[in-house]
C-alpha cells in the first residue's frame, strides 16, 4: 500500500494531539497563575538616604529620616 499504511499516520496525529492537549495552559476554574504577580507595570523607585541605591518603593525600608534599602542602613543612618 505504501511506504506509511494511514494507521502510522493516524498515530501520529493522536500523539500529536496528546501533547498539545498536555502542554497548553490551564484555563479554568480560577488556575490562572501569573509569573511576576509584582511586575504590573512601572514601580516607583526611591534612593536610599545612605548608600544612594536605587530600589522599588514597596522593597524600601522607611526611617524617621528617609528611606533606606535595608534595616542595617536605616540604623548606621539614623543611629
Amino acid at each position: 500500500p505504501g511506504p506509511y499504511p494511514v494507521k502510522y499516520l493516524i498515530l501520529l496525529l493522536v500523539v500529536l494531539a496528546a501533547v498539545w492537549w498536555l502542554r497548553r495552559p490551564s484555563r479554568g476554574h480560577g488556575a490562572k497563575t501569573e509569573k511576576h504577580p509584582t511586575a504590573k507595570g512601572p514601580q516607583e523607585m526611591i534612593q536610599c538616604q545612605h548608600c544612594g541605591v536605587h530600589l522599588p518603593r514597596q522593597d524600601a525600608v522607611t526611617g524617621a529620616q528617609g528611606l533606606y534599602c535595608g534595616e542595617a542602613h536605616k540604623q548606621q543612618q539614623e543611629g
